[in-house]
Formats: C-alpha cells, sequence, structure tokens
C-alpha cells in the first residue's frame, strides 16, 4: 500500500520560499572554502615557510610542545603586502598544522635570562628580490621571505631558512 507524504501546503511561491530557505541554510552549514584567488598566493608563502619550520626543526621537542613567538614581520614597502595581511597568513598557517606548536603573536622583551626550553622567537622579513618582471599576461613581483628562529635570550638565530619565488601582481 502506497502511502503518501503530506503536501506542502500554500501556494506555489510559499513552497518556492521553503526549498530557498532550506537550501540556504544547507549552504550556511557547509564548511568554508579556502581563501579566494587574491589570498592564494601568501597562503602558498605561508604554508610552504610552515612546513620548513616543522618538518626542519631546531628544538629537540614534539612541535605540539613548542612554544613559537611570532616577533613583528618586517614587510618592504615595494610588495603591496601588508604587514598585518601577512602575519596573519603566516599565523594561520601555524595554526592549522597539525600537531604543530603553539603560536603566540607576541614580541616578548628581550633579556638574558632562561626561557622555557620550549619557547622559541620566529623572525621574518619579506623583501622585493629585484624588479618586477612584465610578461605579456601579467606582472610578477620577486620576493624573498627570510625566517630566522631564536632563543629569545639568543641574537644569532639557530636556525635559518629563506624561500625565494614571486607573487602574480593580479593574485595580491
Amino acid at each position: 500500500m502506497r502511502q503518501r507524504l503530506p503536501a506542502l501546503g500554500g501556494t506555489p511561491i510559499s513552497r518556492l520560499l521553503v526549498v530557498g530557505l532550506a537550501l540556504l541554510l544547507a549552504g550556511c552549514a557547509s564548511p568554508p572554502d579556502r581563501p579566494t584567488q587574491l589570498r592564494q598566493a601568501l597562503l602558498g608563502l605561508s604554508e610552504q615557510a610552515t612546513r620548513l619550520l616543522i618538518e626542519e626543526p631546531a628544538w629537540e621537542l614534539e612541535a605540539r610542545e613548542v612554544v613559537l613567538l611570532l616577533s613583528s614581520t618586517e614587510v618592504e614597502e615595494s610588495l603591496p603586502i601588508g604587514q598585518a595581511r601577512f602575519e596573519e597568513s603566516l599565523t594561520r598557517a601555524l595554526l592549522a598544522y597539525p600537531a604543530g606548536p603553539q603560536v603566540i603573536d607576541w614580541q616578548p622583551q628581550i633579556s638574558h635570562t632562561a626561557t622555557p626550553a620550549g619557547q622559541w622567537l620566529l623572525d621574518t622579513r619579506l623583501v622585493a628580490d629585484g624588479p618586477e618582471l612584465r610578461l605579456s599576461d601579467r606582472t610578477l613581483l620577486p620576493y624573498r621571505l627570510e625566517l630566522r628562529l631564536r632563543r629569545p635570550e639568543d641574537i644569532r638565530p639557530r636556525w635559518e631558512r629563506t624561500i625565494s619565488g614571486a607573487f602574480d601582481a593580479d593574485a595580491l
């Protein structure tokens, strides 16, 4: 025996509104997409920096036992990327890394007293690495990202890496 489902009451417009509302709510419940193309270049660079930092660590602890203090990033003014924008991207990439370090966006007062073994300071510098390159379909902005990891009481880094590449100016 066939059983009928109760029909939606009302006019076709009210049925359409109910279906539209259900679709809207389903869209709100979905996970957020990755950042738009405007942020992809910074996200890719930040993820690459994070992989280097975590996979070639200067520390002897598990990454999740490390407290990573992020100093203010230097971003060269000739690059159309603000300091806050790059710092946000790097912080997000570090926090998204599975079993990664704890991240504090803060620069402690540098002192000569001993700090806990798991506390490290990451200094970053993003500079233009040459003139812009004009291609037939786009303009590239060469960059160099310098990463230096040190203990808060140290002046010299214990780990250094440089990442070079070029941003597509249209993606920024």
